[in-house]
């Protein structure tokens, strides 16, 4: 095994096996490790480890590929049954990944079966026209718009901080709350709005114009 190299091993021999990378080779058949959950353990033998990235090169795991850094994904946070949207924040490279999630919370080590792709729903149904049309008419970077803030029926004003790519955007709202990963059927452009022929008063406005309203 090589120094940073993904493993599991038996943390002080016991049978069940624990993540973690090598932080370094003894040269004498053993291994000090650091384990994902904040644990270290010195001269661990050779038998007790088994490596995460040589399962890489296995044939069985050619889905391992699918996810990217800065991918937006579902994950079952902590392995439990319901899945929390985030981020791919690095690739392991052993078929686990750290996740940034919408909530904040953060996670290590993940494990791909856990993980589903929101960037993969992008393929046949993101071609049809119906999707074209709507991302060409989508949010741009600064924009200005009124958003159901978690999903509520309300609208608050805010600017579209960032567009992911992926049919959500990331608020900064006016009231100082931010939210990440908002679904584009959740957003109103205000900007839009100027250009209404319903509006045609809104076009006698600037922004930073004085105004009483």
């Amino acid at each position: 095994f090589r120094e940073g190299e993904k493993v599991e091993a038996r943390y002080r021999g016991k049978s069940r096996y624990y993540p973690g990378r090598i932080r370094s080779d003894n040269r004498d058949g053993t291994y000090d490790i650091d384990y994902d959950d904040g644990e270290k353990e010195r001269g661990v033998r050779e038998e007790l480890i088994k490596s995460l990235e040589k399962a890489l090169d296995s044939p069985r795991s050619p889905k391992r590929d699918e996810f990217r850094e800065g991918d937006k994904v579902e994950a079952r946070y902590r392995g439990k049954s319901r899945y929390y949207p985030g981020r791919i924040r690095s690739d392991n490279r052993d078929g686990t990944y750290d996740i940034d999630y919408d909530d904040g919370e953060k996670e290590r080590g993940v494990r791909a079966e856990l993980i589903k792709s929101l960037e993969a729903k992008s393929s046949p149904r993101r071609d049809s026209p119906r999707r074209d049309e709507r991302s060409s008419t989508g949010f741009r970077e600064g924009e200005k718009i009124e958003a159901r803030y978690r999903g509520k029926s309300r609208y608050y004003p805010g600017r579209i901080r960032s567009d992911n790519r992926d049919g959500t955007y990331d608020i900064d709202y006016d009231d100082g709350e931010k939210e990440r990963g908002v679904r584009e059927e959740l957003i109103k452009s205000l900007e839009k709005a100027l250009d209404s022929p319903r509006s045609p008063k809104r076009d006698e406005f600037r922004e930073g114009d004085k105004v009483e309203a």
